[in-house]
């Protein structure tokens, strides 16, 4: 999942958007996703969720992403499974309760998790900032402290990786089938990872300084982000989308 949040290139419908427009858009079909107990629903929002990166031109990032969250959607599913002690038994301690619970938050989690994820990697942060300080009128500093949050997600774990991959020139082996003891091997790891995002803040807020940060107003950005009819009708069908899903 490295890299998921880079932004992709390209001038589809998706990208032309305004980006408040995308972020209401994605935050509409998480509330649709959360308020349905329908399977068939929200089957149906995540082939909407498909949908979006086949129409944003990042088929392959949607699949990345898809199935990494395969991975965290199993342990959630099995979880689920152990605890949910309820209802009628099937096999074991697996009870259709269980099996109900466990599939309805997996296909949350998924259904929520990839349009947030799609539109980020659809829209500058630089867009973004901006859009936020321009049309919804939020102070800059606000604004750029939120997009550069989700600007070093990406950097942070890429820095993990290159921390794990050294650990692991130096005989540290990570792949083990305990789990246990893999997350015992990986916990030491967070302090170089914290040394060096220390550091890097600290390099970024003096490169934020020099640049004028404090001196940064609403009227500084020379690009406007105006709302066009596909912004309209993109809120529209999400609206509509978190209508069914309550009726429904």
């Amino acid at each position: 999942m490295n890299g998921l949040l880079d932004y992709s290139p390209g001038s589809t419908v998706l990208h032309r958007m305004n980006p408040l427009t995308k972020i209401a858009v994605a935050f509409l079909i998480c509330v649709a996703a959360f308020m349905t107990s329908s399977f068939p629903v929200l089957v149906g929002i995540l082939v909407l969720d498909v949908l979006i990166g086949l129409m944003g031109g990042i088929p392959r990032k949607t699949l990345d992403l898809l199935v990494g969250l395969a991975k965290v959607s199993a342990f959630l599913f099995i979880l689920q499974v152990v605890f949910v002690r309820s209802g009628t038994p099937l096999f074991l301690f697996v009870t259709d309760e269980g099996l109900h619970t466990a599939a309805l938050v997996v296909l949350r989690l998924v259904d929520a998790t990839v349009p947030l994820a799609l539109m980020l990697n659809l829209t500058r942060m630089g867009d973004l900032s901006n859009a936020l300080v321009k049309c919804a009128h939020l102070p800059y500093r606000y604004a750029f402290t939120l997009t550069t949050a989700l600007k070093f997600i990406p950097v942070f774990m890429g820095e993990m990786k290159a921390i794990m991959e050294a650990q692991t020139a130096r005989g540290v082996e990570f792949d083990i089938g305990n789990p246990v003891r893999k997350l015992s091997l990986m916990l030491p790891l967070c302090v170089p990872l914290l040394v060096t995002s220390v550091q890097r803040t600290g390099q970024n807020a003096m490169a934020a300084e020099s640049r004028g940060f404090y001196l940064r107003t609403r009227a500084s950005g020379v690009r406007n982000y105006p709302f066009a009819v596909r912004d309209a009708l993109a809120c529209a069908c999400a609206a509509c989308t978190v209508v069914l899903a309550a009726v429904l």
